[in-house]
């Protein structure tokens, strides 16, 4: 069976998204560097949670045509 995300780390996952959809992209490690300066999350393990469900929410929303980088969206 695979590992079930808490209902915290989906709404502050859906919550940012909602609030920064343009910030957000399909690369882990820029999510995670945003997921660190938008909130005051001090559990390294909740932040990478909440950035990986993030990749995940833009990756579902946006498909195959999502920016990887901030590079491809300039």
């Amino acid at each position: 069976m695979g590992k079930v995300r808490t209902e915290h780390v989906k709404r502050m996952a859906r919550e940012l998204v909602e609030r920064f959809p343009d910030k957000f992209t399909t690369d882990f490690e820029n999510n995670k560097k945003l997921v660190n300066a938008l909130t005051n999350i001090s559990s390294t393990k909740l932040r990478n949670r909440i950035a990986g469900y993030t990749t995940r929410l833009i990756a579902i929303t946006y498909g195959a045509g999502a920016p990887e980088s901030e590079e491809e969206i300039e």
